[in-house]
This record gives structure tokens, sequence and C-alpha cells, in this order.
């Protein structure tokens, strides 16, 4: 079972997906996990910064990397999450 900021992370995600690709997205919110792929999703490089932004703004963190680094860097939502919780934990 997903933790709380995983299911957040998801939920953000999906909707910045729908509303980048409307509702023409190959995977369900259902169908999210930690192992989803972020290509699967249709995300690219813009995409990934466009997710970035809003987690930053979610959370009131700054994630410190340009696009190439977090693009080879965060393959899959289980990265995201990863990256995000290890932000927090330094915020505490």
């Amino acid at each position: 079972m997903a933790d709380q900021l995983t299911l957040e992370i998801i939920s953000a995600i999906n909707k910045l997906v729908k509303a980048e690709n409307g509702e023409r997205t190959s995977v369900a919110l259902g169908e999210i996990t930690t192992d989803t792929e972020l290509t699967s999703l249709g995300i690219d490089s813009l995409g990934l910064a466009d997710v970035l932004w809003d987690l930053e703004q979610l959370y009131g963190i700054k994630i410190e990397m340009n696009t190439a680094d977090a693009w080879s860097n965060l393959n899959n939502i289980g990265d995201v999450v990863e990256a995000v919780r290890g932000l927090l934990t330094k915020e505490v």
C-alpha cells in the first residue's frame, strides 16, 4: 500500500498529465504505481520540469537540479517520490 506522500505525488502528476494531454492518457490513475515510467505517461523533459515545479509549489521545497540531471535521475514515479521525500526530510 502506498503512503500518503506517494498518493499525493501520483495525484499531482496525474492532474498535470491530464491537463497537458486531455483525457488521452494511456495509463489510468489506478494503474499508476511507483514503478510507472514517466515516459509511459507522456512526460518528456519539458513535462518533467512542469512536474518538478508543481511539486516545489505543493511542498514548499526547492529541487536543485537542472532538467538534464533530473531526466537522467528520475525515471519513474518512485524516483520522484524518493527525491521529494529526501528534500522534505532535510527541511525538518
